[in-house]
């Protein structure tokens, strides 16, 4: 119902208001409910049911003694049994981990940020492209080929190291401690990066040569005016990369576990999926200890940055301030490309080796073979794992940025009551890893209704994918519309367009280029999201990244390498499309 409307009724002095006490009360709802109203009620149900509903029924989980579905009763068992000195150890390993990735990470990304942006490093757009690719790469499959790589037995590298020096000794072994951190750091770097460069892009050099003119060094004016200006830059992506790494799972799966290394994620995982009875309570009340730490992160992080102002773009031009390297641009610009020969080359190269011969780590000529291609291609699991994936990320990155769109518009573009709510309901998720939502969904889905059959089906995973995606989707766009005028959503409603009409034909059409990028991190997102889905898929409704580790538990590295090297291809045309597409519509404009 439109503002209008609601006026009209307010004015009606028809006796039908009178006529008894239901007409009263639909009269006196018509008068206060309008359809703005209606739109901010249906997003915080939406939003809720994403992200309140589960962690609630997370919360009912800890508490409920036996498997969701069954009778059982209420009691804290569930936290008595994380109260234990291996779990100690547990915590221990997971924050140790994730800072011993995080910071390496930040820095890399930061010297990686001021290459691309500040300096006059040869080729440096398409450096850019070439760093932050690592990020669309499902971490799934560079784990898988870093376990060919990096094998103390067989893999590649240590043959190659073996051969060329006539050594007997191994010196990489990626099951380890340093494995799991150096399988992190490949993708979080690139993470990290897409946030930074764009705050060195921005940032007004005005402010740094006046520290030169006053006397301080080139490292003392990066240290007490680059860094501290870009203090809250880095300590969201700090946090953010930290949260990421207490979430992470493929890594500590496949480099942590044959090491008996043991993080919260993958002791949830083995409390459900490698016990006799699955203990769902201890795993829940479990996942409630990793909300607990995330939350005092985000309290660190305001503390940190309290009372403080980090002004950097102002009404004054200025034109970007480029450093001349002279000869070391050379260095810098290889130091980009053997970033990148490390974290895509090594691992694609591996794929294309291991799924060309009979047995994974043996490579000679009378094991080469075409047998797994043909493997591949008959395999109707694998195909309906395919399908399923390509339906879920095209829907569910669709669906995903409508929401966010509207989430973001309401939140920056309006005055409505609820709208702080909307926003912080569509932040929510981001405090929950991958793991922890789909423990949440699982028990959310299977105490549904009878009548509303999502548990088990494909839906189940759609839905908690477009709660994942949703806090990037609506930083993305709340992004892109603080940078649009209020003029053109006014004389757009002054013309007789709708509200969905003015956010579709108007802004979201300006916003495209951020839409887009949005669509594609969403798409990825999904593509490369494994915690969640092992967790939630069933029968019929396996997507490629639960059908990957299948394989690879069986044995069968090189079926996984065939895969991989598929959806490698895959993420690289889709990205190059991305870039094309987005360069072409900029050209028009």
């Amino acid at each position: 119902m439109t503002d209008d409307t609601a006026g009209a009724l307010r004015s009606s002095s028809t006796p039908t208001s009178k006529l008894g006490g239901v007409d009263n009360v639909g009269f006196r709802l018509a008068r206060y409910f309008t359809g703005r109203d209606a739109l901010v009620l249906a997003l915080i149900a939406i939003l809720g049911f994403l992200a309140v509903y589960p962690l609630t029924m997370l919360f009912y989980g800890s508490l409920h003694s036996t498997p969701p579905g069954m009778a059982g009763e209420f009691n804290l068992d569930g936290y008595r049994s994380i109260m234990t000195a291996s779990n100690v150890i547990v915590l221990l390993n997971t924050i140790g981990i994730s800072l011993g990735k995080t910071v390496p990470s930040l820095l890399m990304a930061v010297f990686l940020a001021w290459i691309i942006a500040r300096t006059d490093t040869p080729y440096r757009d398409k450096l850019e492209v070439l760093i932050t690719l690592p990020f669309f790469v499902p971490p799934i499959l560079t784990a898988m080929a870093w376990g060919m790589l990096g094998n103390p037995q067989v893999g590649l590298l240590n043959q190659v190291w073996k051969w060329a020096t006539g050594s007997t000794v191994s010196p990489i072994n990626v099951y380890s401690y340093g494995g799991v951190i150096w399988h992190q750091v490949q993708y979080s770097t690139p993470f990290l990066f897409l946030f930074i460069v764009d705050i060195f892009r921005a940032m007004d050099p005005a402010l740094e040569e006046s520290s030169r003119m006053c006397g301080a060094s080139r490292w003392r004016t990066f240290r007490n005016i680059t860094l501290m200006l870009m203090l809250p830059a880095l300590t969201n992506s700090f946090i953010l990369s930290f949260i990421r790494g207490i979430e992470n799972f493929e890594s500590p799966l496949f480099f942590g576990t044959p090491a008996k290394i043991t993080v919260i994620t993958t002791e949830i995982y083995n409390s459900i999926n490698h016990r006799a009875t699955p203990d769902y309570q201890y795993a829940t009340a479990l996942s409630f200890a990793i909300m607990a730490l995330m939350f005092l992160l985000v309290i660190w992080q305001w503390y940190v940055l309290r009372g403080r102002t980090f002004s950097t773009v102002t009404g004054k031009g200025y034109a970007p301030n480029v450093m001349k390297l002279g000869p070391w641009k050379w260095v810098t610009f290889g130091f980009c490309v053997l970033f990148f020969f490390i974290t895509v080359i090594l691992p694609i190269g591996q794929l294309a080796i291991g799924s060309f011969f009979k047995f994974f780590g043996f490579y000679s000529r009378d094991m080469f073979t075409f047998e797994h291609y043909t493997a591949v291609f008959s395999n109707s699991e694998i195909w309906r794992g395919f399908w399923n994936t390509m339906i879920l990320g095209l829907a569910g990155a669709t669906a995903t940025m409508f929401l966010g769109s509207i989430v973001a518009y309401v939140s920056i573009r309006t005055r409505w009551r609820g709208r702080r709510l909307i926003d912080a309901l569509a932040w929510l998720p981001w405090m929950m890893p991958g793991m922890v939502l789909g423990i949440g969904f699982l028990w959310a889905f299977a105490m549904l209704p009878g009548p509303i059959p999502i548990y088990g089906t494909i839906w189940a995973l759609m839905l908690a994918y477009m709660a994942l995606g949703t806090p990037v989707s609506v930083r993305v766009m709340s992004s892109a519309y603080a940078q649009l005028s209020y003029d053109l959503e006014e004389c757009s409603r002054v013309h007789g367009a709708t509200f969905f009409q003015t956010l579709w034909r108007i802004l979201i059409a300006l916003a495209w280029p951020s839409f887009a990028v949005g669509w594609v991190l969403a798409f990825f997102g999904i593509m490369r999201e494994l915690s969640a889905s092992i967790l939630l898929y069933s029968v019929g409704s396996e997507v490629l990244s639960v059908v990957l580790l299948r394989l690879w538990s069986n044995g069968q590295a090189e079926q996984v390498s065939v895969i991989g090297l598929f959806m490698m291809l895959l993420v690289i045309v889709f990205r190059w499309a991305q870039l094309r597409f987005i360069k072409s519509r900029i050209s028009t404009l």
